[in-house]
Parts: C-alpha cells; sequence; structure tokens
C-alpha cells in the first residue's frame, strides 16, 4: 500500500481542495480529544465528503474500491467475521481463497481491525474499500440481531422445545430486526423455514422470494414461540397449522400481520404477510393504468349507482385499486362506508369496518346492517358466497354504488361467477356497472435498464408496434441483481354496454362475453402488459410470464403473485 510514500489523509484532503486548513485544525483538536480516527472524526463533524476519503484511500493508499450494491454476498462467508468483529470495525467478508480472506472496510488502514479479523478468522487479510453504509447494510442483512450467539449458547443447556420467553431479549430484537429489514426492502411476505441444521429467512419482494439471512438451527423454537405469542397462538399446538394477527410498530410505521403456521418434517413453518397500515394511498392516475381503460374506470366510478367489480387473484392488487377509487369520488357530500378484511390503509372520512367472523361479522350480515347506515357508497373487501353476492346486487339496485373484489382470472369471468351463486340474470345485467380485471408485473429496474433485442417476428406475433421500445434489467445491487425494481399493475376494463347484457341475459360464457368487450374495444391483460413491455415500463418477458396461458383472454393467475 505504498506506506512509505503515502501522504498524511489530511494534507491530501486540504490539498485537493476537500478540507480548509481551518477544519483539519478542528478536527485534529478533536482527535487528540476524543482518541477517534481522523476518518471518523471529518465524517462526524461533516467536515469532508465520504468520497473523498474512499478516493484517498484508492488513490494514494492503493487499496482497491469495492460498490457493495453490485455484489453478491454470500451468507457462509459473512459469517466467517464475528459479528462483534464487524460491527466495531465496519468490516464485511467478500471472499476467501484458500487461506485468505479479502474483507471491504471503511477504513482500509486500521490495523487493528485488520489483525482482529485475522486472529478471529484464522485466515490471513486482504482488504478493500467500501462506503460505511453499505457495509452497515451487509452486516444487517447478515447478522439481523445482536446477541444471538449468546442466545445459541444459554439455549443448548435448555428443552428446545420450551424456550423461556421472559428471557429471550435477543429473539425479539431478532425478530424485530427481521420486520426492519423487510420493510427497508419493499417485502410483501416473510418465510421463516426450518431445514435440518439451519433456519433460513426470505423475503417475496416484487413478486419473488430471495434469500434474507441464515440462522443456526437452535434459535429456531425461539423464533416461532415467540411469534405465536405475539399472535396469541397456542405455543404448544406444533402439529396442526395456526392462523392469527398481531399488530406492530417498525420504524415509526404501523403493520398490521397475518401469520400462518404449518408443520413440515423439520418444524412449524411461519410466513408473516405484512400490511404497511401507514402506507400512502394513490391515485387512479398512479394504478399504471393506460389513457383509455382509466377513462372507462372513472366513468363507472362516477356513478350514482351500480356494481363495480375487481377481479384477479390473491395478492394482485385489487384492494389497492378499490382504494384508489374510493380516493378519487371521496367528499363531505358523500357517506362512505367499507367492510374489510382486514382494513388495509385508513381513509379519511371514510368509515371503515373490519369484519370479525369469530363474533359473527360476517360480510353478508355487515352488508345488511351497513345499508341502514344511509350510505352513498359501499366497498366490500370480497364477495366470498351467495348471501353477499345478492345483498351487494340489491344494493347497486337501490340507489347505492357498491365497490367490490372478486376471485376470476379475467373481467368477462366475473359474470357468470356471479351467475353460479344464484344472482339472477336480469338483476346482475341492471346493477353491474363494469368489471377490472388486473394482475401485477415487475417494472424494469431504472438504475440498470438497457434496450432489448426482439425478434421482428416476435413483434408481428405479438401485434407489437414497430416503434416499441424493449428493455432488460442487466441486474445490479439495487434491484437485488434480478433486473427489477418495484411493480406495476396490467388491466382489462370491461364496461357493461347494452351488448352485454344481451348475453347476461342469455346466460353466455365467459368467452361468448370477453369476444363481444374486445370487439367493443375492450384491451386484453395480455394486450396491456405488451404496451407496457412496448413502453419500456416491464419486459416481454415478464409480461408473457403473467399473462401467459391463454393469451386471447389474458391468462390465467401468474404463478408466485403477491401483493
Amino acid at each position: 500500500m505504498n506506506q512509505g510514500r503515502r501522504k498524511p489523509l489530511g494534507q491530501s484532503l486540504v490539498e485537493q481542495g476537500h478540507l480548509s486548513p481551518e477544519a483539519l485544525a478542528r478536527a485534529l483538536e478533536e482527535q487528540r480529544r476524543t482518541g477517534a480516527s481522523l476518518r471518523e472524526v471529518l465524517l462526524k463533524l461533516d467536515l469532508a465528503p465520504e468520497s473523498a476519503l474512499l478516493d484517498y484511500y484508492e488513490d494514494h493508499a492503493g487499496v482497491p474500491r469495492m460498490d457493495l450494491t453490485t455484489y453478491i454476498l454470500e451468507p457462509e462467508i459473512v459469517r466467517l467475521v464475528p459479528e462483534r468483529v464487524a460491527r466495531q470495525f465496519h468490516v464485511v467478508a467478500l471472499f476467501r481463497i484458500g487461506n485468505t480472506i479479502t474483507v471491504a472496510m471503511a477504513d482500509p488502514l486500521d490495523v487493528v481491525a485488520r489483525d482482529e479479523v485475522k486472529q478471529s478468522t484464522g485466515l490471513e487479510v486482504d482488504v478493500v474499500v467500501s462506503p460505511e453504509g453499505q457495509i452497515r447494510e451487509a452486516i444487517d442483512r447478515y447478522h439481523p440481531a445482536a446477541g444471538l450467539d449468546r442466545l445459541v449458547r444459554a439455549g443448548s443447556h435448555a428443552p428446545a422445545e420450551a424456550p423461556r420467553l421472559e428471557e429471550d431479549g435477543p429473539v425479539i430484537r431478532f425478530v424485530n430486526a427481521i420486520a426492519q429489514q423487510a420493510l427497508r426492502e419493499g417485502a410483501s411476505d416473510v418465510h421463516f423455514e426450518p431445514e435440518e441444521s439451519s433456519f433460513r429467512v426470505r423475503f417475496r419482494v416484487d413478486g419473488v422470494l430471495r434469500e434474507a439471512s441464515l440462522q443456526s438451527r437452535e434459535l429456531y423454537a425461539s423464533v416461532v414461540s415467540r411469534i405465536k405469542v405475539m399472535a396469541t397462538l397456542d405455543i404448544a399446538e406444533r402439529r396442526l397449522p395456526q392462523d392469527g394477527r398481531l399488530r406492530m410498530s417498525v420504524s415509526g410505521r404501523d403493520l398490521d400481520v397475518r401469520v400462518s403456521t404449518f408443520p413440515t418434517i423439520h418444524g412449524e413453518n411461519v410466513v408473516l404477510r405484512l400490511l404497511d397500515r401507514s402506507s400512502a394511498l394513490i391515485g387512479m392516475p398512479e394504478l399504471g393504468l393506460l389513457p383509455e381503460p382509466l377513462e372507462v374506470l372513472a366513468r363507472m366510478t362516477e356513478r350514482p349507482n351500480g356494481m363495480v367489480l375487481v377481479t384477479g387473484p390473491t395478492g394482485s392488487g385489487k384492494t389497492t385499486t378499490l382504494y384508489a377509487c374510493l380516493h378519487r369520488i371521496q367528499g363531505v357530500e358523500r357517506n362512505i362506508v367499507t367492510l374489510e378484511d382486514p382494513v388495509e390503509i385508513h381513509l379519511p372520512s371514510v368509515r371503515q369496518t373490519q369484519v370479525d367472523p369469530d363474533v359473527g361479522l360476517t360480510f353478508a350480515r355487515g352488508l345488511r346492517a351497513l345499508l341502514r347506515q344511509d350510505p352513498d357508497v359501499i366497498m366490500v373487501g370480497e364477495i366470498r358466497d351467495a348471501e353477499t353476492a345478492e345483498i351487494a346486487v340489491r344494493s347497486a339496485l337501490t340507489g347505492h354504488l357498491l365497490l367490490a373484489t372478486l376471485h376470476t382470472n379475467d373481467a368477462a369471468g366475473a359474470i357468470p361467477r356471479l351467475l353460479d351463486m344464484d344472482v339472477e340474470p336480469f338483476l346482475l345485467s341492471s346493477a353491474l356497472a363494469g368489471v377490472v380485471a388486473q394482475r401485477l408485473v415487475r417494472r424494469v429496474c431504472d438504475r440498470c435498464k438497457a434496450p432489448a433485442d426482439v425478434p421482428r417476428s416476435l413483434l408481428d406475433q405479438l401485434g407489437a408496434p414497430a416503434d416499441s421500445r424493449f428493455q432488460r434489467g442487466k441486474g445490479c445491487g439495487a434491484c437485488g441483481h434480478g433486473g427489477y425494481r418495484g411493480r406495476v399493475g396490467v388491466y382489462e376494463v370491461l364496461e357493461v354496454t347494452d351488448a352485454i347484457r344481451e348475453r347476461i341475459h342469455a346466460r353466455a360464457s365467459g368467452e361468448e362475453i370477453a369476444r363481444v368487450a374486445r370487439a367493443e374495444g375492450m384491451s386484453t391483460l395480455r394486450d396491456d402488459a405488451i404496451r407496457k413491455a412496448a413502453l419500456g415500463v416491464t419486459t416481454l418477458d415478464e409480461a408473457l410470464r403473467v399473462t401467459g396461458g391463454d393469451g386471447a383472454r389474458g391468462g390465467s393467475a401468474p404463478a408466485g403473485s403477491r401483493r
């Protein structure tokens, strides 16, 4: 590292114009007073940018710089450096070759830190330099909570099936740290998965699972018991599945969490569905609807009465669409009430109710009672049975605008689904204003997107415009090297016209109704997905994956789709 010829850090920063002589004098005085390193003092007092320090280590000390957002870390390598050493000296292990371990350090000239790494791992040490924030994030990912080693040692002297919860401070911190990390990464679900000698934590981000943490198996019983206590589940019952709910506050954000446990050969698998109650409410323009279907949806929700349905598989964003519709039409002149399971986002000036079957408050019973509350607009979280369907249709016929969700593969399929629930065709044709079907596709990562070559023959086959701007994600640290970051909806919006009403009266099939709707100008889910791919919003592969199957009708539910 050219130790003999290297300029001191302070002198170099002054010569480069990153630090004034007066500021350097102030920093050196603070260094003498506190015993901290000059680097720490400069950053703490905000006297020099971190980028200038990184330049110094690379240019004058000869230490290679590593951007950790573009590097895939391996959990088993990261954990070669104990958490105590990693956190104290801001160091993370990158790879090992033979008897040498290469680590990223925030201060690569800290010889004490290098000696600690060498002593704790028993390996020779090579060093690169990385921003402290990136190192801290990597440590948090692979060492999610302090004190776990102590818990393992304590747990090895006690039965694993009877954890002493009152002493499980590290377990509580671990669960909280996992929740914080999940929120930070935008996860919709957290999976705790036991294996023979370890347990794995995975997050579902943008509909796809990714590994978040790998921990010692000895911890698992305590972690599961902690989650069960929080969700008021039976901690002694390990042979049967259980479902529960809990609320928690993480980093100032309120979470509603659905908890599901399921027995496996290695122990109970636990899945948490995270519902952020403090999520920002989005408007209809932000849903991702293209101008034509957005205009149709706006027209349907502006009606004084009628029923508007949003369909799709679990986790396709149906409730978000309903909230956006309510947000658009809410006002002091309208009484808007909802029945939800659960209430996901709190809406101002809207009376929201959460159903509770345990006390008899079902969708059907709640809807019947809401009609006596003088509502103008009613939102029903889901039409699940014939009784709810009948009351919903009659509500739409008696002067109310009713919004609800339904589980069908496409918009046209909602009509035979309601007829199968014994709703009379003449009532449905009069009540139904329209149906929105939707899916979620992953967005191309803005950080690493690049033009994608698509064969002309495929463009012709799909009917994509000649000026299409197809994109692909090359993969970077911002998107977890997957090429995607975030999701956007794809839609088909079916407005009930006179021709559609005739088909409803005739009990036509979903295929026949879809043909009529397409002839009248409705774009299918696949049409919308391909248009978004052509605009560079998503990739063509993603558009075809999510709307695969029957291309003419928009396809079936996407595998692994989540909120």
